[in-house]
């Protein structure tokens, strides 16, 4: 077999083995539920159970979805950072390199803080009238969203 035929081969396989394996996790792990702004998708991973009841039991809980405070406005920044998120956590399931006690990245920070302020203009307007230092709403209110 001519060594083109072989690489050809081998492409092969190795494209319908990650496609498989792809469409696999995808149906396993309930993919097309990430692609909604329902809030019991977030709950698919054992380890969101407890923030997804957390946030039932909060006000943001009859005011907000998970997309509303964890994902930026607008189409192409929602669905890159929900792709770019989904990604990560699912390398960490499928390893088992996940803490225990889930760690908010500095870029998700971000986008919850800037989502807080989106909702909340009149009374941050008001505070930053008083205080022009800019705080970060999260850093005082950590729990807010997912009341324990």
């Amino acid at each position: 077999m001519p060594a083109a035929r072989r690489l050809s081969t081998l492409l092969t396989i190795l494209l319908g083995a990650a496609l498989g394996v792809g469409l696999y996790t995808f149906i396993y792990a309930r993919g097309a539920s990430y692609l909604t702004d329902r809030p019991d998708a977030c709950a698919n991973c054992h380890v969101m159970q407890d923030h997804f009841r957390g946030w039932m039991k909060s006000s943001h809980g009859r005011a907000a979805v998970c997309n509303d405070c964890h994902t930026p406005g607008g189409f192409f920044a929602k669905y890159s950072v929900k792709a770019l998120n989904g990604f990560w956590h699912s390398f960490a399931f499928t390893t088992g390199r996940f803490p225990d006690q889930i760690e908010i990245t500095d870029r998700n920070f971000r986008v919850a803080d800037t989502a807080c302020v989106k909702c909340h203009q009149e009374i941050v307007h008001a505070i930053e009238q008083t205080d022009t230092n800019r705080l970060s709403c999260v850093r005082c209110h950590s729990s807010v969203g997912h009341m324990e």
